[in-house]
């Protein structure tokens, strides 16, 4: 049930994951151990020497090849220490509190553009309304051209929403309205074959458009270098091979792909825990020194990505059940966020809730390097929305991403 995608178009199985909790923190489903309680994801998300990212990817589908497997493996989130540590370190200036300060008031200013440009309208799609400003903040920290964000967004929707038929055949962005560089990478996009499928967008073939944008884009930053996360990136490619050129592109996709969807959902999710809950609405707006942490709720109450998988390096054993080396390991954080030994009342939301131990940016070495930029265009869009539009309600019924990765919302009409 808990990998069944169509489950999810109708909501996230919180009370069937917390069953299965209380009748086994580590449960055998399908070909792997799902990691329910919340101290196990932690152990296993901190010791990577027993539970690797490497050997078999970070999801719970293997490649379909060794040639795939191989292309998986030269991704950040796909390493071990110390390669992994290797890459990040390289990251981790663009991510400091100074650097996330100065981005910080013009996080605001485009929160607040994008919500005042529908207040007069008195309803909207939250979903779309918030898809665009993770973009904007991308396209500011990754040196990508302003015109070109909505690439990162047909990109997402094909990867993420593999399992989705709307989403596997995104094709939003129209030729006319972006730069030289994305119309050359729009002319090899993908288009469903006879059947209707598109080529699988986990493996490089899949996703033609988004390796030559990457080639192009380091092209131009090797000739044009700014202050940029792949302006940096790129340097180091030059500099004697620190990064390699696979590396620069599959970090590429990595902050494409995965920096940019996850916010996404978030937002829109957090507004749903807002919509669904009118008595923590209104204490929102009656005391906005809540917001912090409102924002650390959402983020717990709405889990983006639900689940990660490590493979077991040799035979360990976890809550006193036995795993074998290879096996999947897979950490569900959708469980472990309401894991009733660490959350009181777990299913209820709580805007002041605290402490709030959430694991939704995930533990250890794989900690998310952007979680302080999410948290600031989290509390931006929600202080612009309290500002602008005051108390909102439901317009029409949400709409689900069928996906057994990422809780998202495909729609969510509201009206003020």
């Amino acid at each position: 049930m808990i990998t069944d995608p169509d489950v999810y178009t109708r909501g996230v199985p919180y009370e069937h994951l917390a069953a299965l909790r209380r009748e086994s923190p580590v449960v055998r489903v399908d070909d792997f151990w799902a990691v329910l309680r919340h101290s196990d994801v932690k152990h296993v998300l901190k010791n990577p020497k027993r539970f690797s990212s490497h050997l078999g990817g970070t999801q719970i589908r293997d490649p379909a090849t060794e040639l795939d497997l191989g292309y998986v493996r030269r991704m950040m989130l796909n390493m071990d220490p110390p390669e992994h540590a290797r890459l990040r370190g390289l990251l981790t200036k663009a991510f400091t509190p100074r650097a996330v300060g100065r981005l910080t008031e013009r996080i605001q200013g485009w929160a607040r553009e994008l919500v005042a440009g529908v207040r007069d309208d008195g309803e909207c799609d939250f979903a779309t309304l918030a898809a665009d400003l993770p973009l904007l903040t991308l396209a500011e920290v990754f040196g990508i051209p302003e015109q070109d964000r909505r690439l990162m967004y047909d990109w997402s929707n094909r990867v993420i929403g593999y399992q989705d038929a709307d989403y596997a055949v995104s094709a939003t962005v129209d030729a006319d309205d972006v730069t030289d560089l994305a119309r050359a990478a729009l002319a090899v996009r993908p288009v469903p074959g006879p059947d209707g499928a598109m080529p699988d967008p986990r493996t490089r073939a899949g996703m033609p458009d988004l390796y030559a944008y990457a080639t192009a884009l380091g092209e131009f930053k090797r000739r044009n270098p700014g202050e940029d996360v792949m302006s940096n990136l790129m340097g180091h490619v030059e500099d004697g091979g620190r990064v390699s050129i696979a590396e620069f592109e599959n970090l590429f996709w990595l902050f494409s792909v995965a920096g940019n969807e996850t916010l996404r959902n978030g937002i829109p999710g957090g507004m749903l825990a807002l919509l669904s809950h009118p008595d923590q609405y209104r204490r929102l707006l009656a005391d906005r020194s809540l917001l912090p942490g409102a924002v650390e709720e959402m983020l717990r109450f709405w889990t983006p990505v639900m689940h990660f998988r490590r493979t077991a390096t040799e035979d360990v054993v976890l809550s006193d059940v036995d795993i074998r080396a290879g096996e999947k390991v897979v950490v569900w954080f959708s469980a472990a966020n309401r894991d009733e030994s660490v959350f009181e009342d777990p299913d209820r939301f709580d805007i002041g809730r605290t402490p709030n131990d959430h694991l939704t940016f995930g533990h250890g070495p794989h900690f998310c390097l952007g979680a302080q930029l999410a948290r600031v265009q989290l509390r931006a869009m929600f202080e612009a929305v309290l500002d602008l539009l005051g108390e909102a309600e439901l317009a029409g019924e949400p709409v689900r991403l069928r996906s057994n990765f990422q809780n998202g919302l495909k729609s969510l009409p509201i009206r003020w």
